[in-house]
Protein backbone atom coordinates (compact mmCIF):
# COMPACT_ATOMS: atom_id res chain seq x y z
CA UNK A 1 0.00 0.00 0.00
CA UNK A 2 2.82 2.37 0.88
CA UNK A 3 4.34 1.60 -2.27
CA UNK A 4 1.99 2.40 -4.33
CA UNK A 5 1.14 5.75 -2.47
CA UNK A 6 5.33 6.79 -2.73
CA UNK A 7 4.86 5.78 -6.75
CA UNK A 8 1.50 8.55 -7.23
CA UNK A 9 3.37 11.03 -5.14
CA UNK A 10 6.35 10.69 -7.90
CA UNK A 11 3.77 10.23 -10.88
CA UNK A 12 2.10 13.90 -8.96
CA UNK A 13 5.70 15.35 -9.08
CA UNK A 14 6.03 14.27 -12.66
CA UNK A 15 3.30 15.78 -13.87
CA UNK A 16 3.94 19.31 -11.68
CA UNK A 17 7.13 19.66 -13.46
CA UNK A 18 5.80 18.97 -16.35
CA UNK A 19 3.13 21.51 -16.68
CA UNK A 20 5.78 24.45 -15.11
CA UNK A 21 8.52 23.59 -17.92
CA UNK A 22 5.35 23.85 -20.12
CA UNK A 23 4.29 27.27 -18.42
CA UNK A 24 7.87 28.55 -18.61
CA UNK A 25 8.31 27.58 -22.38
CA UNK A 26 5.04 29.83 -23.41
CA UNK A 27 6.26 32.86 -21.48
CA UNK A 28 8.11 33.99 -24.46
CA UNK A 29 5.56 33.31 -26.66
CA UNK A 30 3.13 35.26 -24.47
CA UNK A 31 5.46 38.09 -23.84
CA UNK A 32 5.88 38.22 -27.72
CA UNK A 33 2.50 38.04 -28.29
CA UNK A 34 2.01 41.21 -25.69
CA UNK A 35 5.18 43.27 -27.92
CA UNK A 36 3.00 42.70 -30.75
CA UNK A 37 0.36 44.49 -29.38
CA UNK A 38 2.43 47.56 -28.42
CA UNK A 39 2.21 48.86 -32.02
CA UNK A 40 -0.40 52.44 -31.50
CA UNK A 41 -3.60 51.98 -32.82
CA UNK A 42 -5.22 54.82 -34.41
CA UNK A 43 -8.86 55.37 -34.95
CA UNK A 44 -9.95 58.23 -36.92
CA UNK A 45 -13.40 59.19 -36.29
CA UNK A 46 -15.21 61.60 -39.12
CA UNK A 47 -17.40 61.77 -41.83
CA UNK A 48 -16.40 61.62 -45.95
CA UNK A 49 -12.91 63.63 -45.33
CA UNK A 50 -11.51 60.73 -43.48
CA UNK A 51 -13.59 58.19 -45.19
CA UNK A 52 -11.64 59.17 -48.54
CA UNK A 53 -14.65 60.12 -50.50
CA UNK A 54 -14.11 59.82 -53.59
CA UNK A 55 -11.21 57.94 -53.63
CA UNK A 56 -9.59 54.44 -54.08
CA UNK A 57 -8.50 53.55 -49.93
CA UNK A 58 -5.40 53.45 -51.00
CA UNK A 59 -5.48 56.73 -51.30
CA UNK A 60 -7.42 58.10 -48.66
CA UNK A 61 -6.54 59.78 -45.45
CA UNK A 62 -6.53 56.83 -42.71
CA UNK A 63 -3.81 54.33 -45.32
CA UNK A 64 -1.58 58.02 -46.38
CA UNK A 65 -1.48 58.75 -42.91
CA UNK A 66 -0.65 55.23 -42.12
CA UNK A 67 2.14 54.84 -43.93
CA UNK A 68 3.27 58.89 -43.44
CA UNK A 69 3.72 57.50 -39.87
CA UNK A 70 5.44 54.21 -40.90
CA UNK A 71 8.39 55.91 -42.82
CA UNK A 72 9.08 58.05 -40.26
CA UNK A 73 9.04 55.36 -37.85
CA UNK A 74 6.24 55.36 -35.90
CA UNK A 75 4.90 51.54 -36.66
CA UNK A 76 1.09 52.53 -36.29
CA UNK A 77 -1.81 51.39 -37.51
CA UNK A 78 -5.00 53.61 -38.72
CA UNK A 79 -8.07 52.38 -39.12
CA UNK A 80 -10.89 54.59 -40.79
CA UNK A 81 -13.59 55.55 -38.77
CA UNK A 82 -15.13 58.02 -41.18
CA UNK A 83 -18.44 57.57 -43.07
CA UNK A 84 -19.38 60.12 -45.65
CA UNK A 85 -22.40 62.33 -44.72
CA UNK A 86 -22.04 61.75 -40.97
CA UNK A 87 -23.17 65.15 -38.71
CA UNK A 88 -21.96 64.89 -35.39
CA UNK A 89 -24.84 63.63 -33.66
CA UNK A 90 -24.57 60.05 -35.97
CA UNK A 91 -20.85 60.25 -35.10
CA UNK A 92 -21.81 60.33 -31.31
CA UNK A 93 -24.37 57.29 -31.72
CA UNK A 94 -21.96 54.97 -33.45
CA UNK A 95 -19.44 55.66 -31.15
CA UNK A 96 -19.71 53.05 -28.74
CA UNK A 97 -20.23 50.36 -31.31
CA UNK A 98 -17.14 51.96 -33.20
CA UNK A 99 -15.15 51.43 -30.35
CA UNK A 100 -16.32 48.11 -29.96
CA UNK A 101 -15.12 46.96 -33.62
CA UNK A 102 -11.81 47.75 -33.19
CA UNK A 103 -10.97 44.70 -31.37
CA UNK A 104 -9.07 46.72 -28.54
CA UNK A 105 -8.87 50.18 -26.98
CA UNK A 106 -7.02 52.35 -29.12
CA UNK A 107 -4.00 54.52 -28.65
CA UNK A 108 -5.27 57.68 -29.75
CA UNK A 109 -9.10 58.88 -31.73
CA UNK A 110 -9.05 61.28 -34.44
CA UNK A 111 -12.26 63.18 -33.60
CA UNK A 112 -13.32 64.85 -37.00
CA UNK A 113 -17.10 65.96 -37.16
CA UNK A 114 -19.25 68.71 -37.66
CA UNK A 115 -18.97 69.93 -41.67
CA UNK A 116 -21.92 68.06 -42.47
CA UNK A 117 -23.59 69.86 -39.30
CA UNK A 118 -22.12 73.06 -40.88
CA UNK A 119 -23.47 72.20 -44.70
CA UNK A 120 -26.52 71.43 -43.13
CA UNK A 121 -27.13 75.00 -41.18
CA UNK A 122 -27.53 73.18 -38.08
CA UNK A 123 -27.22 75.12 -35.04
CA UNK A 124 -23.66 75.27 -33.83
CA UNK A 125 -24.98 74.52 -30.36
CA UNK A 126 -26.26 71.23 -31.21
CA UNK A 127 -22.71 70.24 -32.68
CA UNK A 128 -21.57 71.50 -29.92
CA UNK A 129 -23.53 69.60 -27.67
CA UNK A 130 -22.73 66.21 -29.74
CA UNK A 131 -18.76 66.36 -29.92
CA UNK A 132 -18.83 67.07 -25.98
CA UNK A 133 -20.62 63.97 -25.55
CA UNK A 134 -17.91 62.18 -27.78
CA UNK A 135 -15.13 63.97 -25.89
CA UNK A 136 -16.65 63.11 -23.07
CA UNK A 137 -16.82 58.98 -23.61
CA UNK A 138 -13.76 58.86 -24.95
CA UNK A 139 -12.50 60.93 -21.87
CA UNK A 140 -14.61 58.23 -19.41
CA UNK A 141 -12.78 55.39 -21.30
CA UNK A 142 -9.45 57.30 -21.13
CA UNK A 143 -8.87 57.00 -24.48
CA UNK A 144 -6.56 59.93 -25.86
CA UNK A 145 -7.80 62.40 -28.74
CA UNK A 146 -6.80 64.51 -31.17
CA UNK A 147 -9.61 66.71 -31.49
CA UNK A 148 -9.54 68.15 -35.36
CA UNK A 149 -11.27 71.63 -36.33
CA UNK A 150 -13.23 72.30 -39.33
CA UNK A 151 -14.22 76.06 -40.50
CA UNK A 152 -17.58 77.42 -41.69
CA UNK A 153 -18.15 78.29 -45.26
CA UNK A 154 -18.11 81.71 -46.05
CA UNK A 155 -21.74 82.27 -47.35
CA UNK A 156 -22.66 81.02 -43.77
CA UNK A 157 -22.76 84.68 -42.52
CA UNK A 158 -20.25 86.08 -40.12
CA UNK A 159 -22.34 85.32 -36.71
CA UNK A 160 -22.66 81.77 -37.76
CA UNK A 161 -18.98 81.55 -38.46
CA UNK A 162 -17.79 83.20 -35.58
CA UNK A 163 -20.13 80.76 -33.42
CA UNK A 164 -19.33 77.21 -35.13
CA UNK A 165 -15.72 77.53 -35.39
CA UNK A 166 -15.77 78.66 -31.73
CA UNK A 167 -16.94 75.34 -30.74
CA UNK A 168 -13.58 73.50 -31.11
CA UNK A 169 -11.02 75.84 -29.50
CA UNK A 170 -13.42 75.86 -27.02
CA UNK A 171 -13.94 71.84 -26.36
CA UNK A 172 -10.43 71.43 -26.50
CA UNK A 173 -9.86 74.01 -23.96
CA UNK A 174 -12.58 72.50 -21.80
CA UNK A 175 -11.63 68.81 -22.15
CA UNK A 176 -7.67 69.32 -22.13
CA UNK A 177 -7.05 67.56 -25.62
CA UNK A 178 -5.01 68.89 -28.20
CA UNK A 179 -6.47 70.57 -31.28
CA UNK A 180 -5.46 70.53 -34.74
CA UNK A 181 -7.37 73.66 -35.82
CA UNK A 182 -8.46 73.11 -39.37
CA UNK A 183 -8.49 69.55 -41.07
CA UNK A 184 -8.23 71.53 -44.74
CA UNK A 185 -5.74 73.68 -43.63
CA UNK A 186 -3.19 74.16 -46.90
CA UNK A 187 -6.51 72.36 -48.81
CA UNK A 188 -9.24 75.18 -48.76
CA UNK A 189 -9.44 77.12 -51.25
CA UNK A 190 -6.61 75.62 -53.87
CA UNK A 191 -9.09 74.23 -56.21
CA UNK A 192 -6.57 72.31 -57.96
CA UNK A 193 -6.27 69.82 -55.08
CA UNK A 194 -10.02 69.23 -54.72
CA UNK A 195 -12.15 66.68 -56.96
CA UNK A 196 -14.71 67.72 -59.25
CA UNK A 197 -17.19 68.33 -56.31
CA UNK A 198 -15.02 71.03 -54.70
CA UNK A 199 -15.67 69.83 -51.30
CA UNK A 200 -13.32 66.84 -50.92
CA UNK A 201 -10.04 66.49 -51.66
CA UNK A 202 -7.77 64.61 -54.14
CA UNK A 203 -4.87 62.09 -53.77
CA UNK A 204 -2.44 65.11 -53.90
CA UNK A 205 -4.68 67.27 -51.29
CA UNK A 206 -4.92 64.20 -48.72
CA UNK A 207 -1.25 64.10 -48.96
CA UNK A 208 -0.88 67.57 -48.15
CA UNK A 209 -2.86 67.20 -45.05
CA UNK A 210 -1.56 64.11 -43.87
CA UNK A 211 1.85 66.18 -44.02
CA UNK A 212 0.42 68.97 -42.09
CA UNK A 213 -0.74 67.06 -39.57
CA UNK A 214 1.91 64.24 -39.21
CA UNK A 215 4.09 66.35 -36.72
CA UNK A 216 0.34 66.69 -34.49
CA UNK A 217 -0.37 62.88 -34.42
CA UNK A 218 3.41 62.12 -33.47
CA UNK A 219 2.51 64.63 -30.64
CA UNK A 220 -0.38 63.47 -29.62
CA UNK A 221 0.52 59.64 -29.39
CA UNK A 222 3.17 60.47 -27.36
CA UNK A 223 1.53 62.31 -24.76
CA UNK A 224 -0.47 59.32 -24.00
Amino acid sequence: MLSHRRGYRVIGVAVQLLLAAVLLCSLPARAQARAGNTAPLIWALGDSLTAGYGLPPSQGFPVRLQAALRRAGVKATVRNGGIAGDTSAQGQARLAWGLRGLGRKPDLVLVELGANDMLRGLPPSATEKNLDLILRELERREIPVLFVGMRAAPNMGAAYRRNFEGIYPRLAKRHGVPLYPFFLEGVAGNQALFQDDGRHPNARGVNIIVERMLSVVRRALERR
